[in-house]
Formats: C-alpha cells, sequence, structure tokens
C-alpha cells in the first residue's frame, strides 16, 4: 500500500510516491421495542454531538498567507479516558486525534497543530514549490465535523508537506503513529457481523499496521539524531513507546532493552514504569509459551 494513497485528488504529484434479537411472541416484540426506543432518547440526550467540542480558529498560513478557520478540540471540554497501551490517547465522545491536523484550504500546506507556525523560509519555499503548484481544494464547505477518511487524508497530506520540506524523522514517525492509531479508531466503528463492514476493518487494520511500522522505523532513527524531548515527550516515554511497538512486532530483545532504560531512570514517571512493568510480565509470558 503507498503510504500516500488517496492524495491524488489534491492534485499532488507526489502522492503516487443492530438488529434486535426475535422474541417468541408479538406481545414481548412489542414491549422490548418501546423499551428500546425509550434507551435511544435518553442516549440521544446524553451523548452530545461530535461538534460541541469543536471550536473554529482564525488560523493564518505560514506558507501563502491565507487566513482561514481551523477546527480545534474545544479546551477543557473533552475528558481523557484510559489511552491504550500504546499511548494511543481516548477521550470521551470523541476522537480527538482527528482534529489535529490544520490544513490551509489555499496552499496545501499541512502540519500538526504544534508543528503548523514552525515553518522556515526555505521549507515555505518547498511547500509552494512541491505541493501548492499542484494542490487542488477538495473539503467541503461547512463541514462541522471529520469523518476517519477525511482526518487520514488530512494525516497523509500533513506526512506528504514533511517529507517535502525535509522535516525530522520524529516528525515523520509521529505522523505515521498517528495515523495508524486513526485507522484503529475507524476499525473499532465497524462491525465483525456485517459482511461490508468486516472488509473495510480487515483493510484498516492492513493500513494501520503499515504506518505502525513506518512509526517504529522513524522513532527508532530519531533517538539517535535528535534530542529530548521529541515530539513533546521525554526520554522514558519514547523509549516504552518503542518498547511496546517492539513488543508488537516481535522483537522481544530489543523491547527489553527499551524497558530496562524505562525501568532504570531516574526521571520516568512512577506510571510509566508500571506500563513497563506490566509489558515486562507479557515478554517473559510470551517467551514461556515458546
Amino acid at each position: 500500500m503507498s503510504l500516500f494513497s488517496e492524495l491524488e485528488k489534491f492534485g499532488s504529484k507526489s502522492s503516487q510516491t443492530v438488529q434486535m434479537e426475535t422474541q417468541k411472541n408479538e406481545t414481548t416484540n412489542k414491549e422490548s421495542k418501546i423499551e428500546t426506543d425509550k434507551e435511544e432518547k435518553v442516549v440521544k440526550k446524553i451523548v452530545p454531538p461530535e461538534k460541541d467540542f469543536i471550536l473554529p480558529k482564525t488560523t493564518e498560513c505560514k506558507v501563502c498567507g491565507h487566513v482561514f478557520k481551523a477546527k480545534t478540540i474545544k479546551s477543557g471540554k473533552v475528558r481523557r479516558l484510559q489511552p491504550d497501551r500504546d499511548l494511543r490517547p481516548r477521550f470521551q465522545y470523541i476522537d480527538a486525534l482527528k482534529y489535529d491536523i490544520i490544513s490551509c484550504p489555499i496552499c496545501g500546506y499541512s502540519a500538526m497543530t504544534r508543528d503548523f507556525d514552525r515553518i522556515s523560509s526555505a521549507q515555505a519555499k518547498l511547500i509552494k514549490e512541491k505541493i501548492s503548484a499542484n494542490f487542488s481544494r477538495v473539503e467541503k464547505e461547512g463541514q462541522e465535523v471529520y469523518s476517519y477518511d477525511t482526518a487520514i487524508e488530512r494525516y497523509k497530506l500533513s506526512l506528504l508537506n514533511t517529507i517535502v520540506k525535509k522535516g525530522k524523522e520524529s516528525e515523520k514517525a509521529y505522523t505515521c503513529l498517528k495515523i495508524a492509531w486513526l485507522y484503529r479508531g475507524k476499525a473499532d466503528t465497524l462491525s465483525d457481523n456485517i459482511p461490508e463492514e468486516k472488509i473495510v476493518k480487515e483493510e484498516c487494520q492492513k493500513n494501520e499496521e503499515t504506518f505502525y511500522f513506518q512509526a517504529y522505523e522513524g522513532f527508532t532513527k530519531a533517538i539517535s539524531q535528535e534530542m529530548f524531548p521529541i515530539c513533546g515527550m521525554e526520554e522514558s516515554t519514547v523509549d516504552y513507546l518503542l518498547a511496546y511497538m517492539a513488543f508488537h512486532f516481535k522483537q522481544n530483545e530489543i523491547s527489553s532493552k527499551f524497558l530496562g532504560s524505562v525501568l532504570t531512570s531516574s526521571t520516568a514517571s512512577r506510571r510509566m514504569k508500571d506500563l513497563a512493568l506490566d509489558l515486562k510480565e507479557d515478554i517473559i509470558a510470551q517467551l514461556k509459551r515458546k
């Protein structure tokens, strides 16, 4: 799979590179339906729509100077939930990851929120020459929220921008990691019991693996070239992340090495060390099964 599949629509040449169960009698069926309808109404009242968490923020593009509204998450509005074991953040009612890319609708310059304003004049020149010259706007006007597909497209465009502007290995790796997490999020919304959705889910899982591996390789290179913090993460956090990713790819020796760094670190948090200890137990259990 091409890392930049689905980007052709942007005009960039570089884009190449639940049925209810049947009851025994009609009375029970009707009663069940009434109760279900009541429950659904309650759910609709309790669960706020995704747009309630979104705030349009005025942003100026550092490449072309265009001023536009970028969708951002309202500060303090979302509640964090328990993250995945590889530190993928989870939030109540919304996948905030979908809104961490700012993309200029005019020239195509795109980057993660924390990096959008961090661009040199030389990098802006490269973006104009290799992205903007072929960019075609496709995002719909008035789109209140982003679907997973739209969010993934925006991240891929950001990844392409990072490569074109010769960004850091860590920036490319972190973008790939977040794309993998988005594919995981999309897969979570799909059912194994519906044939059409199962096919899409399997494709999402394959794509997640592809970008996950790119992220793993990228972070491995980054720690030998860059100073910490890397992408806002301290050394122990990156070490744990790499340990988990190595374990995922069945590289237990490498995983154990990174875990050792976390467990012996004087600056690693108690939470990070607890995560490392849990992962260590998983590696030991896996080795015993062999």
